[in-house]
């Protein structure tokens, strides 16, 4: 049976329009306008660098094996070393109609078992170093170990594969911007990992506000620092293919050595950066502000915990021509939901506002009754809009516990209920208090922990501190570093200073002073670890 000529012209405008559909388009229009294929795209920690010819040859290589593969819209994993080529397998997968699972060979093997034995992917694209981690797991008698080593493909075999074209142009036409593309894997409150859908509609919208609010350009530089198994990355990976940018993916080991990090800016001229805060706190908390200067910085974006005043306020005083922007938001809505230009330094007693969601987002408080709270008040932070992920894989009644139906609407709307806490100021900006699971019953009041790490975060001579809470025990602990070897500061000052600052049953149970915090493998802190090691 044919189309009729009509039918086929108006099909073919529709894929021809401007509507995009399909994040590569990104990469495709890129190869189409930008001045230099040969420039670098993506360049690794060893300066192995990607051009964007050079990717863009790969993807459809990967893509078209796939295609022969029969394994359209299935999930398929990509275990790798952190490397320009791992973004490329991601792009591979895409190309072949199917959405990737991000994993990484600094995560812990039971950790990426467990996800593997979720997604039961189709592949699993490994290196060389990756493929023998996993061999390793069969000769040690893991269970289920013969099923992955079974489904192992080498990216290095893959990406000269001969290039379909009919295929690939058979998979876009099937291909719609609610189809998946990745799946991350987040922390569970039960301890299983909890896989969070983003599909090309969601990625496509964020990154066309979040580029706008950046302003990247093709002379974007980024300096990348969280791992490419978070969706923390799609900042700087997707940005970089809208607008033939480039991206550096900066060794985890200099952010140990705040100094020599920013030497490597300044080597590699890095103009934009994504970092959580707490990356900005080490290196202002530990002095390198002082030893030296990121010059070439013009734009600073930071997420995902709380940025203690004092240090974004040595970050704007060393570099008071640089943009600052505070963003926020969680996996499931598809990385960043609201953002924030700040224009001055805040005084002690001040937080800076997350803003206003990004358009076509709505942001919307919720207190314990179901109803908008008062200006000034507290509410959970819920969010509605096509940056909501679909759902958790494989999980269809978490996914029913978290995205919900609006109970300020009458019609069927749904919300993602964060577990953030927020109030919205005198001018409406948005600011966040803390999460609802760091709020906690100690002594008949409810406190929130982030408070006390603000109180202390004040303390002259602290670099950073963080406050955990043991249950069990009902005790309050708090964490610091020191500013530099200069500024030492005693435990003993430190517990004077809190109980000059905080009400009695706010004071911590017992202080620890340590050499560095430890953090998660996005570069948060890792209260988890804190608690499990040092809270006896």
């Amino acid at each position: 049976m044919f189309l009729s000529l009509s039918l086929y012209i108006h099909i073919t405008s529709l894929y021809n329009s401007n509507i995009m559909i399909n994040v590569l388009e990104y990469l495709e229009n890129t190869m189409k306008t930008i001045n230099d294929p040969n420039k670098a795209a993506f360049t690794g920690s060893n300066d192995e660098a990607l051009s964007f010819s050079s990717l863009y040859e790969i993807c459809r290589s990967c893509g078209s094996y796939f295609a022969k593969q029969n394994t359209a819209k299935q999930p398929i994993a990509v275990f790798m070393q952190k490397s320009p080529a791992m973004i490329a397998a991601f792009f591979g997968v895409v190309s072949g109609g199917n959405y990737y699972i991000p994993l990484d060979s600094e995560m812990p093997a039971f950790r990426i078992r467990m996800i593997l034995d979720v997604v039961k992917p189709s592949f699993i694209i490994c290196d060389e170093a990756t493929s023998a981690i996993v061999s390793g797991w069969k000769s040690d008698n893991v269970a289920g170990s013969d099923a992955y080593c079974d489904s192992i493909i080498l990216y290095e075999k893959i990406i000269d594969h001969p290039v379909d074209e009919d295929a690939l142009q058979k998979i876009r036409r099937n291909a719609i911007d609610t189809d998946p593309i990745y799946v991350v894997f987040t922390s569970g409150s039960t301890g299983i990992p909890k896989g969070v859908v983003a599909t090309h509609r969601s990625v496509i919208d964020y990154i066309e506000n979040l580029s706008k609010v950046l302003k990247v350009t093709e002379n974007t530089i980024f300096g990348n620092q969280s791992p490419l198994y978070l969706d923390a990355c799609l900042k700087e990976v997707y940005t970089t293919l809208k607008f033939g940018s480039s991206a550096y993916l900066i060794p985890q080991s200099l952010f140990m050595f705040p100094v020599k990090l920013i030497e490597y800016i300044n080597e590699k001229k890095i103009n934009t950066i994504c970092w959580v805060a707490s990356a900005l706190s080490l290196v202002a908390g530990l002095g390198a502000l002082k030893a030296s200067k990121p010059e070439t910085l013009h734009t600073i974006a930071f997420g995902s915990e709380v940025f203690p005043v004092k240090h974004y306020n040595l970050w704007r005083e060393t570099l008071p021509e640089t943009r600052f922007i505070h963003l926020y938001g969680p996996t499931e809505a598809t990385g960043m939901s609201c953002f924030y230009e700040t224009t001055r330094t805040y005084g002690p007693d001040e937080s800076i506002p997350i803003g206003h969601p990004f358009p076509n987002t709505e942001i919307i408080l919720i207190d314990e009754n179901g109803q908008v709270p008062e200006t000034g008040q507290p509410g959970e932070i819920c969010i509605r809009g096509t940056c909501l992920s679909p759902g958790y894989f494989a999980d269809p009644e978490k996914t029913s516990n978290t995205f919900i139906q609006n109970p300020l609407s009458k019609y069927p709307d749904l919300i993602y209920k964060t577990g953030d806490l927020g109030r919205r100021g005198e001018n409406d900006e948005l600011y966040y208090i803390s999460r609802k699971d760091h709020q906690i019953k100690h002594m008949g009041h409810r406190i929130e922990l982030a408070e006390i790490e603000w109180v202390a975060n004040g303390c002259d001579g602290i670099g950073l501190a963080c406050a955990v809470f043991d249950n069990e025990k009902s005790r309050i602990f708090l964490f610091y570093v020191t500013a530099s070897d200069s500024d030492k500061i005693s435990k003993s000052e430190v517990r004077a200073y809190l109980k000059k600052n905080l009400p009695r049953y706010m004071l911590p149970h017992n202080v620890y002073e340590l050499d560095e915090l430890p953090q998660t493998p996005g570069g948060k802190l890792d209260r988890v670890k804190l608690l499990k090691e040092y809270c006896i």
